[in-house]
């Protein structure tokens, strides 16, 4: 019977019954093979991911170690970097101004067009030719343009490499490698794409301010004028340039005053207030003159601000001792980076001894750069003068108690000198921007003390345009005997009523013991 059952089934084309062991044995094929296709998509995931953030990592490894080049504009060493970002932009960084910042472009790259020093042989150039000149204002574009394209080809060229060597580390695999390089370019490839497909040319007429170019007063509200004004006193200044060469040999036409050997001659500078023109004469007046030391009485900046440190590194250019104190316009990081140069010493309430010279200097009390200056006495309220009046007892005091005797002392503003009355027979101080020389008032048996303030050897910066005519830069050349008394001293004014000249007065001292001649003016006191 069991038989011709089987057989009526097998007729029927049924299948013989599935034992219990064989229906298990088949969901364990199946759960096996699901599981194996499940871990092969997760692999190929991850693997994607994995190829994805190589290619992320190369791309930002290589634009931050490629994406940058140096282009000449102008007389500029200009540097031109791209870097990742979450919007697009510009920022043209002009040290020590500060920054101009445009919405120029969308997308994931931003462009840092950071403008270095001049190149003085171009510059002269530039300054002798003025074909050259308009030449230069006319390519100034195009090598921009120029730059920019170098800087993407590089860009492009370091992420794809970067990318293909980090892919080759990690994957040790020719295709996935591949894949990487390929997604790499793609990636910045689009990215720079973007920038130069959404690129709006107009926003350089609305560009936002950072830094001094931000808080100048003399900036806010009136650029055309003071845009105006500067291009004057530009074309001035590349004629007073010229003009200062001839110093020398005028001073060397006067017979009335013949430095003898062993004679030191100091360069009383101050006031800079970060005008770039200032060095160039300092630095011919150093060489024609054979000055010895350099004396800062502060204000070399305007806002003290980190942009603005940049501007002392021309003090390292002059190759001679350079002290100097800190002004009201100066601050803690000014001090800092003046000195960080190899030739400067900066004296705050302390004596040093230059070329044979003991000078006792303390910087000013007070950061204010958003003041402007005043005659010393004046505006001054009853703090702010004992705060002056003070610092002059702190240095007073110093000096007094020196090793060697102080043949000169210097104070930021001419307030703070009352004090040094008898301490030391000579006080050079600025702030104010206007040259005067006078005596201190003094006690019975005190030795005479001379003050001497000098004008702005800046000619005070950017608010020396505010007027109708630029403010001439002023700056003093002092000649020691060998006792370390004041002999002689050259007034050196460049510039001035609007004129291209150079104007040096000499004052002799018939009696370097007793002194210069000049009247008596008191200073404030408590």
């Amino acid at each position: 019977m069991d038989g011709q059952e089987n057989e009526q089934q097998d007729s029927r084309g049924g299948q013989p019954p599935e034992t219990g062991w064989g229906r298990r044995l088949r969901r364990r094929h199946r759960r096996a093979g699901g599981r194996s296709n499940r871990w092969r998509a997760l692999r190929a995931a991850g693997m994607t991911l994995a190829v994805l953030a190589v290619t992320l990592a190369g791309v930002l490894i290589g634009t931050l170690a490629g994406g940058r080049v140096s282009t000449e504009v102008g007389p500029f060493q200009a540097n031109l970097t791209v870097t990742p970002a979450l919007h697009g932009g510009t920022t043209i960084d002009i040290p020590p101004l500060g920054a101009l910042l445009l919405d120029s472009h969308d997308g994931p790259t931003e462009l840092t067009v950071q403008f270095g020093a001049l190149d003085q042989d171009r510059t002269e150039a530039l300054l002798h030719d003025p074909e050259s000149l308009d030449r230069a204002s006319q390519t100034a574009v195009d090598d921009i343009r120029e730059g920019v394209l170098r800087l993407g080809v590089r860009t492009v060229a370091a992420t794809v490499l970067v990318t293909l060597l980090l892919a080759l580390l990690v994957f040790r695999d020719t295709r996935r490698t591949a894949w990487a390089g390929v997604l790499a370019l793609a990636i910045t490839a689009g990215s720079l794409g973007t920038a130069a497909a959404t690129l709006r040319p107009q926003a350089i007429e609305e560009p936002r301010y950072e830094g001094l170019l931000v808080n100048a007063p003399a900036l806010v509200g009136d650029v055309q004028r003071i845009a105006n004004d500067y291009t004057r006193y530009a074309e001035q200044l590349q004629r007073l340039v010229g003009n200062v060469s001839q110093l020398y040999s005028t001073v060397s036409e006067l017979p009335v005053f013949e430095p003898q050997p062993g004679t030191t001659r100091v360069l009383h500078i101050s006031d800079l207030h970060l005008n770039p023109a200032a060095w160039q004469v300092i630095q011919t007046v150093v060489e024609q003159f054979g000055i010895d030391v350099v004396v800062d009485t502060g204000d070399i900046t305007d806002w003290g601000s980190e942009p603005e440190a940049n501007y002392v590194d021309s003090i390292g250019l002059l190759r001679k001792p350079y002290v100097y104190i800190r002004g009201n316009h100066d601050s803690g990081g000014t001090t800092a980076a003046v000195a960080q140069q190899r030739n400067a010493i900066v004296l705050d309430n302390a004596t040093t001894v230059v070329a044979g010279l003991t000078i006792a200097g303390i910087g000013d009390p007070r950061f204010t750069p958003d003041k402007s200056t005043s005659p010393a006495g004046s505006n001054l309220t009853g703090e702010t003068a004992d705060q002056l009046i003070g610092t002059g007892e702190q240095l007073a005091a110093t000096a007094r108690s020196a090793p060697r005797p102080v043949d000169l002392a210097l104070v930021h503003d001419p307030a703070s000198a009352g004090p040094l009355s008898g301490a030391t027979p000579l006080v050079l101080a600025g702030h104010t921007h206007n040259r005067e020389v006078y005596r201190l008032p003094q006690q019975p048996d005190q030795t005479p003390t001379l003050l001497m303030v000098q004008g702005s050897t800046g000619g005070a910066g950017l608010r020396g345009l505010e007027g109708e005519e630029p403010t001439p830069l002023s700056m003093t050349v002092l000649y020691f005997d060998e006792e370390k008394l004041l002999q002689a001293y050259d007034d050196i004014t460049v510039g001035g009523t609007g004129q291209a000249q150079v104007n040096l007065e000499r004052h002799i001292v018939a009696d370097p013991k007793a002194g210069a001649p000049a009247p008596v003016t008191p200073t404030p006191t408590r």
